[in-house]
């Protein structure tokens, strides 16, 4: 069968992009829909894979993962989606029969691959383009009331919402109760109830998109302290609008020391490293208190100094957070509510076709540029 063509942002070669109006159409299969994309964010992962370094985006590729469109398609068994359909989508397609899977684990799928990847093993073109087709059991409605634009956000904010999630439960002493739905229903997903505060204390270092993120997750979900950490105080400037209490540079003397002291003398109850670097861990680790937990989100770099002797003579819980398993129902409420703001962190709104500068612009960091959406219509 010959496919019609697309328009597509492609990756030919490191930081080189055609704009192909001939790219092929792809067909839904079955259990799957074909989507319309209607809007689609340039992920720091894809500004950090463009140049070839990362090995995960290796040429061609049609990059793209955090993105929301309409159904027009309906494959072979489809039932439960209807054309027009307004939609957002997990960025991994995971098998759904695995142990992790079926144990709700989706992030960790040994069979997973993510939209607009192209590690080697396989090649997953994505959402920088005009259709994509997609399998249902990655799908969520989005209201009618919330924007492409603003939906094309659900991807970071359960990025972000997972990463708090891993750190739900710190034992803090009596003052510190694990946030809980104020209905005290533990499987409400639409209401309006919030969680209880649980008087924890968190540092989060790196206040880029994610960064922001998980600040905004944290106080969400009731945690009562928010320290932001950054090298640009533009973006600590933001931190603080968007719910830090406090904000420092990490170019400050003795800022882990100083953290601790402010955090009851001896730490915050956990840290988020949104970076990925070696600086920026560090301080994570040496900002918790006793017992404390330090969460990795950041993934810059394949490896890092690893100060040990302070995570075990200190007996610190490391963990990392690989992207979202089952936020998005969440993340969507609180794009719709407000509960996570992200219009201010929506830099520019662009035609696909534009898709090339925007990326080296990114690219450049120049401008303090935070989201860029670009539309595929």
């Amino acid at each position: 069968m010959i496919r019609a063509p697309m328009k597509a942002l492609v990756l030919t070669a490191p930081s080189e992009f055609n704009y192909d109006l001939n790219f092929p159409e792809p067909t839904a299969g079955k259990n799957e829909v074909l989507v319309k994309v209607q809007a689609c964010g340039i992920c720091g992962s894809d500004i950090h894979g463009m140049d070839g370094r990362s090995g995960r985006r290796q040429m061609p590729i049609v990059m793209g993962h955090e993105a929301a469109g309409e159904i027009i398609g309906l494959g072979e068994g489809v039932s439960g989606w209807n054309l027009g359909d307004r939609v957002t989508f997990d960025s991994t397609e995971y098998c759904g029969e695995c142990d992790e899977c079926k144990q709700g684990y989706v992030n960790l799928c040994p069979n997973r691959k993510v939209l607009g990847v192209s590690p080697g093993e396989y090649r997953r073109h994505g959402c920088f383009a005009e259709k994509i087709a997609l399998p249902t059991r990655i799908l969520y409605r989005i209201p009618e009331a919330l924007s492409y634009e603003k939906a094309a956000f659900a991807e970071p904010v359960s990025i972000a919402l997972h990463a708090v999630n891993l750190a739900d439960g710190v034992e803090v002493g009596e003052a510190f109760t694990t946030a809980e739905k104020t209905c005290g229903d533990e499987s409400c997903e639409g209401c309006d109830c919030e969680p209880e505060a649980n008087g924890g204390t968190a540092v989060v270092v790196g206040a880029g998109l994610i960064g922001l993120l998980v600040i905004q997750a944290l106080k969400a979900r009731g945690w009562e302290k928010v320290i932001a950490v950054d090298l640009d105080d533009k973006r600590l400037e933001l931190a603080r609008k968007l719910g830090a209490e406090e904000v420092f540079n990490a170019k400050q003397e003795g800022l882990a020391m100083h953290i601790r002291q402010i955090c009851d003398g001896d730490g915050a109850d956990a840290s988020f490293e949104v970076v990925g670097a070696g600086a920026p861990l560090d301080l994570a680790i040496r900002s918790v208190r006793k017992g404390g937990q330090v969460i990795l989100i950041g993934n810059l770099q394949p490896s890092t100094p690893f100060p040990l002797q302070e995570v075990v003579t200190r007996q610190l819980t490391i963990k990392g957070s690989c992207s979202c398993a089952g936020e998005y129902p969440e993340a969507i409420r609180r794009i719709q509510d407000g509960s996570i703001q992200v219009e201010p962190l929506l830099s520019a709104v662009a035609p696909l076709a534009e898709g090339g500068d925007w990326f080296k612009r990114l690219y450049d960091n120049k401008e303090g540029l935070l989201k860029v959406v670009l539309q595929p219509a």
